[in-house]
């Protein structure tokens, strides 16, 4: 989430605020120590309820962030935002104190994210899978060390989890203010080295700045999504794999759908495989992994009429009018220097995806001032359902739906709705009860 705020932050409001970052880093990885060092109910004490409140502002946001009355209830986002506000609670001790509870509730959630991490690394099998993999397992040995009462008890689980996090984001937070130092004028945020996983913003430090295009009246910037149960007859649903991994239909063939992002006529990212690839669901588990013998020659579609004219309209789209033309065109430039497809590494939602990203670089709460706008960011509760989407998208990869869902979260972020939080919640009650009376009635 970190990361997603200083990209819309950009780095040129962040070079020379880099000592800042580096120092909060530091700062970070200090009071981690500190915590692991003290055994007594001073500094312990302080960072567990710390902690716990920063866990119920971010479940709060999360939950906030869905009221929106653009967007559908996302279950993935629903169940990690209810769970933070839950263990933040037992962690600040309400509605009553309970230590075992809260360790075994830490104890689950590494448990789970565990699982996720390995058994995505294992059918993946990205580059650099084995570190994903070890990492996973450094995590199920967290979880026994919260299920158990030794050699850490009960009271000191919590802590000693936060302490662990503490000192992974500060080192990533000082890694990032250095990188900025060394971040030459004019490139782009997303060209230090691990901003994101590997390959999605290769090139970027070899880049030199690219002029926007001569317009009388910039076109805004669209992304168009053809969701996987449009792309196929299903007779069978699946919702939640249909919506965000891919749909089969009546014949057994897989249907994923397809992202493209639409700057006409300047520019337009469409990454598909140079001739049809059929894809049995026989064999959909081996087809996953981003490995070089699934590596097919790619090519970029010309245009979105081409799309409607061979294909069909796209099911959804969503506009931007605020983002940076100039970084888009510079980041396009580099990535299209490889056609390469992959079904799971580089595919077209994970070019929508990383071009987004690039045009939107810089593009979040740009009027206010840098004191100002990255608390702004980080308290908005659109950027933690973006973020929480983006998190899920580099443990695995992106899909159509994602890119969608993503899309409309960084757009609320960067184009902000008139509608105030108040009326958010009024419409959310509204919408709910409509619902209840819909399913009442006979």
């Amino acid at each position: 989430m970190i990361r997603l705020a200083l990209l819309l932050t950009g780095a040129q409001a962040l070079r020379s605020r880099w000592p800042a970052l580096t120092g909060a880093g530091i700062l970070a990885c200090a009071l981690g120590l500190l915590i692991l060092l003290d055994t007594s109910d001073g500094a312990t004490v302080v960072a567990t309820h710390v902690f716990g409140y920063i866990l119920v502002l971010s479940g709060a946001l999360g939950l906030f962030g869905m009221l929106s009355p653009e967007i559908r209830a996302n279950r993935m986002i629903l169940i990690r935002a209810s769970g933070m506000l839950a263990l933040g609670l037992l962690i600040v001790d309400f509605p009553w104190d309970n230590q075992i509870g809260n360790s075994l509730l830490f104890g689950l959630a590494f448990l789970l994210d565990a699982v996720l991490r390995i058994a995505g690394a294992w059918v993946l099998r990205f580059r650099r899978w084995p570190l994903a993999i070890a990492g996973g397992l450094a995590e199920l040995a967290l979880a026994g060390l919260a299920f158990a009462n030794w050699p850490i008890s009960y009271r000191l689980t919590v802590p000693f989890g936060i302490a662990l996090l503490l000192l992974m984001n500060g080192t990533t937070l000082a890694r990032m203010g250095l990188a900025l130092r060394r971040l030459r004028p004019g490139a782009s945020i997303l060209a230090i080295p691990g901003f994101g996983p590997p390959g999605w913003y290769e090139h970027l430090g070899e880049a030199h700045a690219a002029e926007p295009p001569e317009m009388a009246e910039r076109p805004p910037l669209v992304v168009r999504i053809w969701t996987p149960t449009g792309s196929a007859e299903i007779e069978t649903r699946r919702p939640v794999v249909d919506r965000y991994i891919a749909a089969v239909d009546k014949t057994g063939k897989i249907s994923s759908g397809h992202a493209v992002l639409d700057f006409a006529p300047h520019l337009y990212v469409s990454h598909y495989p140079a001739e049809e690839v059929e894809r049995p669901a026989s064999s959909f588990l081996s087809q996953l992994r981003a490995t070089a013998e699934n590596d097919v020659p790619g090519r970029f579609l010309e245009s979105y009429r081409y799309e409607v004219d061979t294909w069909f309209p796209a099911d959804a789209h969503i506009a931007f009018r605020r983002f940076n033309a100039a970084q888009l065109l510079l980041h396009w430039r580099h990535y299209r220097q490889d056609d390469t497809y992959n079904f799971t590494r580089r595919n077209c939602s994970v070019a929508v995806a990383v071009a987004l990203d690039a045009a939107l670089e810089g593009m979040g709460a740009a009027r206010l001032p840098l004191w100002r706008r990255l608390p702004a960011l980080l308290l908005n509760p659109d950027l933690w359902v973006a973020a929480t989407l983006r998190r899920r998208a580099e443990a695995l990869t992106w899909t159509p739906m994602l890119v969608y869902d993503y899309a409309r979260a960084l757009r609320r972020v960067v184009e902000p709705h008139p509608m105030g939080w108040t009326d958010r919640l009024r419409g959310a009650w509204a919408r709910w009860q409509h619902h209840r009376k819909a399913e009442s009635t006979p």
